[in-house]
Parts: C-alpha cells; sequence; structure tokens
C-alpha cells in the first residue's frame, strides 16, 4: 500500500520560521507514536518546500571555523546563521535553491537511515538526468556530485543534512538550480576543502524555469518513495 505524503510549497521563507515548523511536525509525529489511548495517534508524512532567505547553517558537529566570514559581515550582507540539529557541516540556503523537508516515518517505509539518505540523492540525480547530468554518489560523504572520482572537478549539486528521532525525519537537501554560488565562498561548504560547489544553471549554461525543476524534483520524489502525493 502507497503511503501519502503531504505536500506544502511555503515558497520564499526566513530560516527560523520553518525550522520552527519543521520542529512542530516532527513532535506531533513522535507524540502520536507516544500515545496508548489517542484514537488518532498515528504519524502523518509531509514534504515541505522552500526558498530560504541568504542563510549559513552550521550541523551539530560541525566546525564554525569553516565560516570564513565575520559576524558583523554577516548582518551587512543580510545573512543570518544559526547552529542546528542536523547532521553535516556548513552550508547555504539561498533564492533559487530547492531545499526539501520531508518529515516521514520511516518505520512506515523502510527504518534505514542509508537507505533513506540514498533515496534522497537518488531524486536528485534523477531530476538532474532530465536536463542531460549524470549525478553520483561519493564515498563517505552524502549529496549529490558530478565527477566526484576526478581530482580538481568533483563538484557538489545538492547538499544533504537530516535529523531522526523514533524513525521520524527532519531536514534535508537543498539542490542548487539559479543559485548564487559566490556565498559558498564565504564558507568551507560540507567542511570540504578540496572540491567545489556548482549548480543547474551553471552547468548547462542557462538560467532554468524554477518551477519546471520543482516539479520535476516533486515527481521525482513520489516515483522514487513510491508515494502519493496530496497537495495542500
Amino acid at each position: 500500500m502507497q503511503q501519502q505524503v503531504l505536500f506544502t510549497d511555503l515558497g520564499l521563507r526566513s530560516y527560523k520560521e520553518v525550522w520552527d515548523y519543521q520542529e512542530a511536525l516532527l513532535l506531533q509525529n513522535v507524540q502520536a507514536k507516544s500515545s496508548t489511548n489517542n484514537s488518532n495517534g498515528i504519524t502523518k508524512n509531509s514534504l515541505l518546500f522552500v526558498e530560504h532567505l541568504p542563510v549559513y547553517t552550521l550541523g551539530k558537529s560541525g566546525k564554525k571555523e569553516h565560516i570564513l566570514i565575520s559576524e558583523n559581515d554577516l548582518q551587512l550582507q543580510a545573512i543570518e546563521y544559526f547552529h542546528i540539529n542536523r547532521g553535516g557541516d556548513i552550508t547555504f540556503h539561498g533564492p533559487q535553491q530547492i531545499v526539501g523537508y520531508p518529515i516521514l516515518d520511516l518505520e512506515k517505509f523502510k527504518p534505514d537511515l542509508g537507505w533513506y539518505l540514498r533515496n534522497l540523492e537518488e531524486v536528485i540525480i534523477k531530476t538532474i538526468a532530465d536536463y542531460g547530468l549524470h549525478g553520483d554518489r561519493s564515498k563517505g560523504e552524502t549529496g549529490v556530485w558530478l565527477d566526484p572520482l576526478l581530482e580538481g572537478k568533483a563538484r557538489k549539486i545538492c547538499a544533504m543534512g537530516i535529523k531522526c528521532s523514533r524513525w521520524i525525519t527532519m531536514h534535508g537537501f537543498a539542490f542548487n538550480v539559479n543559485t548564487d554560488l559566490k556565498y559558498f565562498d564565504k564558507i568551507v561548504p560540507c567542511g570540504i576543502k578540496d572540491k567545489q560547489v556548482t549548480s543547474l544553471a551553471k552547468e548547462l549554461g542557462y538560467e532554468l524555469d524554477y518551477e519546471e525543476v520543482k516539479k520535476k524534483v516533486l515527481q521525482n520524489f513520489k516515483e522514487v518513495f513510491d508515494v502519493d502525493i496530496l497537495m495542500q
């Protein structure tokens, strides 16, 4: 039986309000699992898409020295910063980047974080294949890469970092579509010093129809996870 996933496109939002929203959805599901006398004590799967206002986020095990810009310059350039509770190191979110936050109960799918991350990667690999690009995985590093085995040419097009509580997921992926890559010059992306960051627009040499790319990501998520998407 296909799982149902409630999809919401939040548009352009600040980071903190969407982080709080994710936390609320996760908490609702954790409480539903913990409830023994609530007849509605069932979890609900959600998928959020959002574009964030410029922000750097540092994962729980990340190193702050990977931010190469001062707090004063962050303020002057209107870039927010948060140390958050996902895995991974430092990354950037901003306009024209598709950020996907699945809040899924993996016990309804497969309680295996490796399987979950590989599926998220597959969603993006299939999406960039729609545009003629060959995405790949890099051993020991999450996300989607181009030419990960070519020294000096490896570049990441989609970063990933998640949190999981009682098999309920939050956080997710950040897929660079028409993203301004100059923001990545101010950090050591994902804590990896010898590899580059790229975008769909940079690889193809033209600006993409952002809404079209979102539709492709959503369709590929539907197919990879074999779910029924309910639009909200």
